[in-house]
């Protein structure tokens, strides 16, 4: 039997092929997602990284904040803590470290890179092994600098060009001394590095003759602990910290796990995905193999074979094909995930540099979606084809499915798909994240029903093509008939791709709901035409407030300041803006008194209010940061979001209780509106300085939703993988079609039908079964995308269902088009089948 499954193998060399190839797709769906989920999950989780190799103990300042103090002093790290450390017996140096944010402009003034990851630091010189000179030389005075060598390649910068650079303050301009090389993550990133000699790094950073850390190396045979012990004997007690290296790794690596989660949940939702689509195409291939091969089966019973030695020869053949294809398929797999890779960065994505990971847990998915998933797909097949009488078998008498099987398929279908549905819309009543997984678990569930019900839903959803089919003539008429005559196989070849149009479609409707909602917020909110802010997120000078209100063409500004505060024993921000401008740049909704900010006189959002239990006309005891008490009355409540919200209070009514004001934002609003022209010009009142983002409603929108646009991009990429397979699989399954259906054809031919009809006849019943798959899948994925939407809109007050017609016009076309493409070889093999040799063969 061993031998005879190798033959039959081997004998049907156009069937090994295609069923190798169905095997493989699945395969290389399987490891392309699982590569390309583990590259970009380890890049992102690198890029976090800050190397410890040079560090055995890291001396670090101790908050000196009391019990309660939010404003708590940190004690310096000065030359003489530096040199105490480098003394203690078992240390081999220390090298003050100085940290702080540097923003540098490319040549055409723009910021290099992401605010939140443009850093500046100090460089050692000769021995400062942790960032390796490619040219030049070290830096020395603040007229010099040097930069990593990817921001220099970004910017088109050279040793010896001069840089526009801003720390915290105004533009400076030096000279580039050097190029160096680093494995900092922030630059694998997307992010800059810019290092000064030591003493220009602490004037700059505001951290003069002082370090935010002393890194201390060991001397051989030195433990970590042992050094820690020596540098806590040796240093001011109770004014610093001692951490080892192996412990700063530790934390970081559980840090950076954590944030990580959101993401690597997210990438492995598509793993399952691609495991799913990837099983589902090997299981239909072989069901309709096995069930093509019922007769052949049949004769090695009539010779004396046993059911057990059939099944097992079917085993023997799934494990072969699944060897085979499980290899190959690995290894397209690998130029998959590092072919999607390359796709987002052409995108225009910053995608975190790092090698291509293939894991051994990828290599151990491909080989069991491969070998294990095909014998048992194979298996299940063999085994009802080897209790099927020979006689039977030989009579095509077994092929009719029975009422019974059809009742019981459809009734499973209907179960699955009312439990799915059920647990979707008990999910959306949820709060937030805990609703995510019971909607993950009903959206397989109904997937799984709606699959095992597409029989049941193929003919009157197909039956309503008639019309347009019969514009064909006969060969319409056939297409018809043979797409509804066998529903299973029509399911089969329907259902990869709605599962691939489910997921885009419910992406696509979640991702413009949510673009619309946030750019309703942007414009709704704000009356101003721009928001200044810093590129890293930290707070501006009070100065560019001012610079920005006397700008030619502004009509009225207000700075964002915020300051901490105790109100009924509870820590509150609140948020200083100019109280006679407020009104004309911000647009909000007023529940209850007056939006009026002015001495004593203050606004509060909604939620604010509700959870002090305040109303227009309250008055209550604010204790500010310089523990001065005053008692402000509410004038208004207001409708907050999430660029807006607070308790707003006059800044001339703040300002007396801050030691050091700083602004969040400054919003603007100008004469001319916003224009490429107004932007230059604020840009320039500001210096041109590459640190200070001016900002439209459109660029406050793209900002806001940069994150959730890079994740869409990444599933796009992973669901065009997905379509892609699910057309390669329509096409074997028609291929597989016509194999079985070749006698068929063949009397079709003898009876008058022409070639050119039975590659009509074969192209339409494709677009009928693919159309047919689309419509299911827009269908799924718009209740998807509601549903998620639900869940999204409990923490987005103006989040909307938004249905993009023409995307999903789009999207049914693109089904017509795989339908098409995917019937061309079918339909041309069809129409070449020897009508003689077609109607002899069994």
């Amino acid at each position: 039997m061993f031998r005879t499954a190798l033959r039959n193998v081997l004998a049907h060399k156009a069937r090994l092929l295609m069923t190798v190839l169905a095997v493989m797709l699945g395969v290389a769906f399987v490891s392309g997602t699982l590569v390309f989920t583990n590259t970009i999950s380890d890049a992102y989780q690198n890029s976090s990284a800050q190397g410890f190799d040079g560090v055995d103990v890291a001396v670090q300042p101790k908050h000196q904040a009391a019990e309660g103090d939010r404003t708590g002093k940190m004690p310096e790290l000065t030359q003489s803590v530096l040199d105490a450390s480098a003394k203690v017996p078992g240390a081999a140096s220390a090298t003050g470290v100085v940290i702080g944010f540097t923003a540098i402009a490319d040549k055409d003034g723009k910021l290099i890179g992401d605010g939140w990851q443009s850093q500046g630091g100090n460089y050692w010189g000769a021995k400062d092994t942790r960032y390796p000179l490619t040219g030049g030389h070290a830096p020395s005075g603040p007229d010099q600098v040097l930069i990593d060598s990817k921001t220099a390649e970004r910017g088109g910068y050279e040793v010896g060009d001069t840089v526009r650079i801003s720390v915290d303050g105004p533009v400076l301009t030096p000279k580039i001394a050097g190029v160096f090389t680093t494995d900092d993550g922030n630059v694998s990133a997307g992010g800059s590095l810019a290092l000064f000699d030591t003493a220009t790094a602490q004037k700059l950073f505001g951290k003069p003759g002082t370090y935010d850390e002393i890194d201390v190396r060991a001397k051989p045979g030195t433990s970590q602990a042992a050094l820690k012990t020596q540098l806590d004997g040796a240093l001011p007690k109770g004014l610093t910290e001692t951490t080892t290296g192996k412990k700063l790794a530790d934390d970081q690596a559980e840090q950076i796990a954590s944030g990580m989660n959101g993401l690597r949940q997210g990438l492995l939702v598509f793993a399952g995905i691609a495991l799913f689509v990837g099983t589902f195409i090997i299981a239909n291939t072989f069901t309709m193999l096995v069930a093509q091969r019922t007769k052949e089966l049949a004769l090695l019973r009539a010779v004396g074979a046993s059911r057990r030695q059939v099944t097992r020869s079917v085993l023997i053949e799934a494990f072969v094909v699944g060897a085979v294809a499980g290899v190959t398929g690995l290894l397209a797999g690998i130029g998959i995930g590092a072919g999607l890779r390359t796709l987002m960065g052409s995108f225009g994505e910053t995608m975190p540099d790092g090698p291509l990971v293939v894991t051994p847990g990828t290599v151990a998915a491909a080989l069991v979606v491969g070998i294990v998933i095909t014998m048992l797909a194979a298996w299940l097949p063999g085994r009802r084809a080897a209790k099927i009488p020979p006689v039977a078998a030989m009579s095509s008498l077994h092929a009719q499915a029975t009422t019974k099987s059809l009742v019981l398929r459809n009734t499973i279908g209907a179960l699955f798909s009312a439990a799915g549905v059920a647990v979707i819309l008990a999910a959306t009543n949820m709060e937030g994240s805990d609703g995510q997984a019971p909607m993950g678990l009903g959206a397989v569930l109904l997937i799984i029903g709606v699959f095992v019900l597409t029989p049941l839903l193929s003919r009157p959803l197909i039956a309503a093509a008639a019309p347009v089919l019969r514009v064909f003539g006969v060969a319409g008429k056939l297409a018809r008939q043979n797409s509804v005559r066998n529903p299973r196989r029509t399911a089969a070849t329907a259902s990869a791709l709605m599962i691939g149009l489910t997921l885009i479609t419910g992406m696509t409707v979640m991702a413009g709901s949510l673009q619309t909602a946030i750019d309703k917020m942007a414009s709704s909110a704000l009356r101003a035409d721009y928001v200044v802010s810093m590129a890293n997120g930290n707070q501006l000078s009070p100065d560019v407030a001012r610079k920005l209100a006397a700008t030619d063409g502004v009509t009225a500004s207000s700075p964002l300041r915020n300051a901490p505060s105790r109100i009924d024993g509870q820590t509150e921000f609140l948020t200083g803006v100019n109280g006679s401008a407020i009104g004309k740049l911000t647009d909000l909704k007023v529940d209850a008194g007056a939006f009026t900010v002015a001495g004593t006189r203050v606004v509060v959002d909604k939620d604010t209010a509700k959870s002090h239990d305040w109303k227009a006309g309250s008055d209550f005891a604010v204790h500010y940061e310089d523990g001065k008490q005053q008692r402000l009355t509410v004038a208004g409540v207001y409708e907050g979001n999430d660029m807006i919200r607070g308790i707003m209070l006059d800044t001339a009514t703040l300002a007396p209780h801050q030691s050091d004001a700083a602004d969040m934002q400054v919003m603007v609003k100008t004469a001319d509106g916003a224009s490429g022209a107004t932007k230059d010009r604020l840009e320039k009142a500001l210096g041109s300085n590459p640190a200070i983002k001016v900002q439209d409603k459109k660029d406050l929108s793209d900002s806001l939703a940069q994150m959730f646009t890079i994740v869409l991009n990444m599933v796009y990429g992973l669901l065009a993988m997905a379509v892609i397979v699910a057309v390669l699989g329509v096409v074997n399954t028609l291929a597989m079609s016509v194999f079985e259906r070749s006698q068929e054809i063949g009397m079709l031919r003898a009876i008058g039908l022409d070639r050119k009809a039975v590659k009509r006849m074969v192209r339409l019943e494709s677009l009928v079964i693919s159309l047919f798959g689309g419509i299911l899948g827009l269908g799924l994925g718009v209740f998807f995308g509601w549903a998620a939407g639900q869940l999204i809109g409990a923490r987005l007050a103006t989040y909307e269902l938004v249905l993009p017609w023409t995307r999903m016009g789009i999207f049914l076309l693109l089904a017509a088009v795989v339908g098409i493409l995917a019937a061309l070889w079918p339909a041309r093999r069809a129409a070449r089948l020897n009508m003689l040799a077609a109607i002899k063969s069994e």
